[in-house]
């Protein structure tokens, strides 16, 4: 069977890179995810993040939310502090997919939702990296998934049609909208379960 995808996009957060607040946020509530969960919630961080996501710098958001919460002032500016901490490292069996993908010779591709402040601090501490050849960072575009116009900026950007791309997300709305726009979409639950599909894709 031959495959009629011909390159990969790749989310990075979640995906390739074991990314969690809850990572950085146990040093505060040893032993206590409930409590990470019940802070995260009370703030209404996802939100918040995504702002700096789409281009917010931190400090702005920071103060705002410090602001809106001042009881907990203190760990909102621990997480632009010790940003690093809320990523463990790689998701190995995602990146050994990346390398065989890449070694078929598919061309591979980033779209992911990060910081534009803190994506280049962990841009040369990962090989895989410098395995795909474009990539596009929604805090340095002012766009974030899952708005179509960001997929449409990448899509621009290469020489390949929607229907000749698959997309790999471990966000289900991220993944819906690439559906929509005729990506065929992964919704990324484990790397073995990845590989699988894409076995199925006669990708791998």
């Amino acid at each position: 069977m031959t495959s009629t995808l011909k390159a990969i996009i790749f989310d990075f957060g979640g995906v390739l890179l074991d990314w969690n607040p809850h990572n950085l946020y146990q040093a505060y509530f040893p032993d206590q995810p409930q409590a990470i969960d019940e802070f995260l919630e009370e703030v209404d961080f996802y939100a918040w993040n995504a702002k700096q996501d789409q281009g917010r710098s931190f400090a702005e958001g920071v103060a705002e939310l410090s602001a809106k919460f001042p009881h907990r002032a203190e760990l909102i500016q621990a997480f632009a502090d010790n940003w690093g901490d809320s990523i463990k490292g790689e998701i190995a069996g995602t990146v050994k997919i990346l390398y065989e993908l890449k070694a078929k010779g598919y061309p591979l591709y980033g779209l992911s939702n990060w910081s534009q402040e803190t994506f280049p601090l962990v841009r040369d501490e990962y090989p895989f990296f410098d395995e795909i050849d474009k990539i596009i960072i929604s805090g340095e575009v002012n766009l974030i998934k899952p708005e179509p116009e960001i997929y449409h900026l990448l899509l621009s950007k290469i020489a390949y049609r929607a229907e000749e791309c698959v997309f790999i997300d471990d966000s289900l709305v991220n993944v819906e909208t690439a559906r929509g726009l005729g990506i065929r979409a992964i919704h990324f639950k484990s790397p073995e379960k990845l590989g699988m599909v894409l076995a199925e894709y006669a990708v791998l």
